[in-house]
């Protein structure tokens, strides 16, 4: 056994001194939600020690407002840490997402395994292109990042304008992007620039992005089961055997993995099946949408799509060309989406919104 320490995600230095310790073996880690006025969140059901082989206890991100515990061993997070080390190179991280989701912790732990000092940005402000970039500059040769979308997004949209933004964007190594399935349109245009994007796909029970690009890291292997994508190898959480069925509809092309959507994302609007994320990429492709979310919505039909958008004001009757069940029942135009602190969309809120 060995004593399970907690540190809140509003402390990055005592974030990374903890994914020293975990590494080392000296202790594991649960980082909370962030303090508020100095006072540590209440957290229950943890217990002071736990076993000896355990790194970090996670909390998945709950963007369907379900949120869980995950346990992951000191070897599964070495494992990630390395085999993506392997695969795009190891130097200096910018820490640009919150410490208590697999994302951020994955940044400390990296760093850790690479024996750098990330570069830690405020990451319970909002994010902005000027703060990224501040960071970016304090940075060495080689330089790492880990971003979900729509901070992304936001940097392109600053790159465009700003010839310093988009030279230092050109520095990074590699800027990881995933979390949800990424603006191709802003991955491709990026990559035009000479900026390496590399779309990782993964989640909590697989220690974060174990597939780059649509490849699965070394050590990592893919099947698809009932159309679900399945993930073994040594990166797996706590409690799910040898192979991890997940949510997520898949296949695999000439070796490589396209994401479909999940499982739970796909309605049934007056007999016909449409993904929420496919409608979503379809309007993420449209003219003027910056942002865009979609969720399910109870109707005489089933269900139907809801569609909450930043951008200009539109119609989205293009989507009927993807199949008619996509033609959305109800819009709304916000001036940001709703976000979680892990920077995924809110769907119980954008559901919420929708439904006023």
């Amino acid at each position: 056994m060995k004593p399970l320490k907690l540190v809140p995600a509003n402390d990055s230095f005592r974030a990374l001194q903890l994914a020293m310790d975990v590494v080392e073996g000296k202790a594991a880690g649960y980082i909370t939600p962030p303090e508020v006025l100095g006072v540590m969140p209440a957290v229950h059901g943890l217990d002071d020690e736990v076993l000896s082989h355990i790194g970090f206890i996670v909390e998945s991100s709950g963007s369907t407002g379900e949120p869980k515990r995950i346990a992951l061993s000191v070897d599964a997070l070495l494992a990630s840490a390395n085999a993506s080390a392997a695969r795009i190179g190891s130097g200096q991280w910018l820490l640009a997402l919150p410490t208590n989701f697999i994302a951020g912790i994955n940044v400390l732990v990296r760093s850790v395994v690479a024996d750098t000092q990330p570069v830690l940005l405020n990451t319970q402000v909002p994010f902005t292109a000027e703060a990224f970039v501040r960071g970016a500059a304090l940075m060495s040769e080689d330089r790492y990042t880990s971003l979900v979308p729509h901070q992304l997004s936001k940097l392109l949209a600053s790159a465009r304008e700003d010839a310093f933004v988009f030279s230092e964007l050109r520095k990074f190594n590699t800027i990881l992007v995933g979390g949800q399935q990424p603006n191709w349109a802003d991955v491709l245009e990026l990559r035009t620039m000479g900026v390496n994007v590399v779309v990782s796909y993964g989640m909590t029970e697989t220690s974060g992005g174990c597939v780059y690009d649509g490849v699965p890291l070394d050590g990592v292997q893919l099947e698809i089961v009932d159309d679900r994508i399945a993930i073994s190898g040594p990166v797996l959480a706590e409690g799910l055997g040898s192979r991890f069925v997940t949510n997520d509809l898949g296949q695999l092309v000439d070796g490589k993995l396209e994401v479909i959507g999940r499982v739970d994302r796909v309605i049934v609007s007056g007999g016909l099946k449409v993904s929420l994320d496919r409608v979503e990429e379809a309007a993420l492709a449209l003219s003027d949408v910056a942002e865009v979310c979609a969720v399910a919505l109870d109707t005489q039909w089933g269900q139907s799509v809801g569609i909450a958008y930043v951008g200009k004001e539109r119609s989205f009757a293009e989507l009927a060309e993807l199949t008619v069940a996509a033609k959305p029942h109800r819009v709304i135009q916000l001036d940001q989406i709703p976000r979680l602190s892990s920077g995924k969309p809110d769907l119980v809120e954008v559901k919420r919104l929708l439904a006023d």
